[in-house]
């Protein structure tokens, strides 16, 4: 009996000690507006794996895709004040808060995306994510988002002329707002989740983005005309509230870092194939993709660059980058 009344005792700590275990465990908040299984999604998904086995399970990430904690404005500002942990956001809304973050946002500054893997992995990428802190944020990595081109329901673009009045929706950004006009069409800054709705109505007439965007939130339904112009080749951010990251240990912020920079790889891989998936199914569905003269919207920038690039800071980073072989 004696023998018996030990091994419960064993069984009841146990359980207590595992109780205790899982209460411990903390689990942090991640947003993404766009939808389960895309790619800077399952980067995020395959960060919080990483953190969660690397810590031995004292952290754990739930990701909250497809805008459910809101639009990517309303998510920054959560992030920024703690109500979430972590977001993954496009770079340009950070334009006002982050000015280094003007440079990877100006239009047809990166050669390719190869270029711009090498300008965002060293050290300029680096100045880029120090530069987040004083907003209360730590940068951890840099995902791919492609290349960003214009599409429309009206008409085939080939060149400049053909951008002419046309309204387009663009990420509340200045730069993009200045580079729309710059091309001599409109823009209206709007969240994501209402660009579809907003040309089938014809309030505005088309919008920019990459192929997976394109294809993932159904515009090429109602816009099927997409210019591979490629005005920018724009990098997404993962952030994490600096106050939350300075609470951990020494060691799991090396974790954490480590982790971020290990799911770059990852989505990398996942966004070139959802890139040609997503090419592949636009153009079945009927999409007219054209080549356009890049040259003239190139030659159209200069007034965006003169506006945007005005401290030596930034005028510094700019020629940086351009000399990035």
């Amino acid at each position: 009996m004696l023998h018996i009344a030990k091994f419960l005792t064993g069984i009841a700590l146990a359980s207590s000690l595992m109780v205790g275990a899982a209460a411990a465990q903390t689990v942090l908040k991640s947003s993404d507006t766009h939808p389960d299984g895309y790619p800077t999604v399952e980067g995020v998904k395959y960060f919080g794996e990483l953190i969660k086995e690397r810590t031995k399970g004292r952290y754990a990430l739930e990701v909250y895709h497809s805008a459910q904690l809101g639009e990517e404005k309303d998510t920054i500002e959560q992030v920024r004040s703690g109500v979430i942990e972590l977001n993954r956001v496009s770079m340009a809304p950070f334009n006002g808060t982050v000015k280094e973050t003007i440079v990877p946002a100006l239009p047809y500054l990166f050669r390719s995306e190869d270029h711009m893997h090498k300008v965002m992995d060293g050290p300029i990428g680096d100045q880029i994510k120090k530069a987040f802190e004083p907003a209360g944020l730590v940068a951890l990595a840099f995902y791919d988002a492609g290349a960003r081109s214009f599409y429309n329901k009206t008409k085939p673009i080939n060149s400049v002329a053909d951008m002419q009045g046309l309204k387009f929706r663009v990420i509340q950004s200045d730069i993009f707002v200045d580079m729309v006009a710059a091309l001599g069409a409109n823009a209206t800054p709007m969240p994501y989740g209402e660009v579809y709705s907003s040309i089938e109505t014809g309030v505005i007439d088309g919008a920019e983005n990459n192929f997976p965007s394109y294809d993932t939130a159904k515009h090429f339904e109602v816009a099927k005309n997409y210019a591979l112009d490629e005005h920018t080749i724009l990098p997404e951010v993962f952030v994490m509230n600096k106050a939350a990251f300075d609470k951990l240990t020494p060691e799991d912020q090396e974790i954490f870092k480590q982790a971020a920079k290990d799911s770059v790889a990852k989505q990398r891989e996942l966004w070139a194939a959802k890139v040609a998936e997503s090419r592949k199914i636009v153009e079945a569905a009927g999409a007219q993709i054209t080549t356009p003269d890049k040259q003239g919207f190139i030659d159209a920038m200069k007034p965006v660059y003169d506006k945007h690039v005005t401290d030596e800071v930034l005028k510094k980073m700019v020629a940086d980058v351009q000399a990035v072989q």
